[in-house]
C-alpha cells in the first residue's frame, strides 16, 4: 500500500500532542513545607484518579495508529485501526474531562471555577474533534486505492489541526494549576503515575 503508508506517517506525526497534554495534568511539586488544603487535597485525588486509565488509552490508540503506519497494512486494516484508536482517544479526553467538571472548582482558588471550566470545554472540544475524525475514517473508501489514500490525508491534515487544540488544553490545564493546585496535584500518586510515564517537561 505504497499510497497510503507515507500518508499515515504523516497521521502518526500529527499525534504527539495527545500524551504531553494528559502530562500537563501531572504538576510539578511546589516544594513547600506546608501542605495543600485538605479540601484541595480531596479534589486534587478525585481528578488525579481518573487520569491514568485514560491516559493508558490515549498512548494505546496513539501506539496502534503508529505500529500500522509502520507497516504495509491493507486499507481495511488501517481503517478499522485507526477508526478504534479515534474513539479511543475521545473517550478519553472526555473522561478526563467528566472526572474534572464533576470535581467541581477547586477550592479556596481565586478563579477556580473559570479556570476549570476552560479546561472541561477544551478537553470536551477534543473529544468531539476525535469522534469527527472517527467518522471521517468510518466513511473512507477501502475499495479504492487512490481514494482512500486521498481520504486519509484529509484526515491527516485535520489531525495536524489538532495541535492548537492539544496546546490550547495544554495551557488550559496548566492555568488551572496555580499554586496550591499545582502542589496538590503533584502530591497525587495517580498523577505522579502519568507523569514518570511520559518524557519530562519543564515544571
Amino acid at each position: 500500500m505504497e499510497g497510503t503508508n507515507p500518508v499515515n506517517k504523516k497521521l502518526t506525526a500529527a499525534l504527539s500532542g495527545g500524551a504531553v497534554l494528559v502530562a500537563a495534568l501531572s504538576g510539578c511539586s511546589g516544594g513547600g513545607d506546608k501542605g495543600p488544603d485538605p479540601k484541595l487535597e480531596a479534589w486534587a485525588k478525585s481528578v488525579c484518579d481518573a487520569v491514568p486509565a485514560q491516559d493508558a488509552k490515549i498512548k494505546a490508540a496513539n501506539a496502534a495508529i503508529s505500529t500500522t503506519a509502520a507497516d504495509t497494512a491493507k486499507p481495511e486494516t488501517l481503517q478499522k485501526t485507526d477508526s478504534q484508536a479515534f474513539q479511543d482517544m475521545a473517550d478519553g479526553y472526555k473522561a478526563i474531562a467528566a472526572a474534572i467538571g464533576d470535581a467541581g472548582a477547586p477550592p479556596g482558588v481565586d478563579g477556580g471555577a473559570r479556570r476549570q471550566q476552560d479546561v472541561v470545554r477544551n478537553l470536551n472540544g477534543l473529544a468531539a474533534a476525535y469522534s469527527g475524525l472517527k467518522k471521517q475514517v468510518d466513511e473512507l473508501n477501502t475499495k479504492n486505492q487512490g481514494k482512500f489514500a486521498s481520504g486519509l490525508h484529509d484526515v491527516a491534515v485535520q489531525m495536524a489541526e489538532l495541535e492548537k487544540k492539544h496546546k490550547s488544553g495544554t495551557e488550559a490545564l496548566k492555568n488551572l494549576q496555580q499554586g496550591e493546585v499545582k502542589d496538590a496535584i503533584a502530591q497525587q500518586a495517580s498523577c505522579q503515575k502519568v507523569a514518570s510515564s511520559t518524557p519530562p517537561s519543564t515544571g
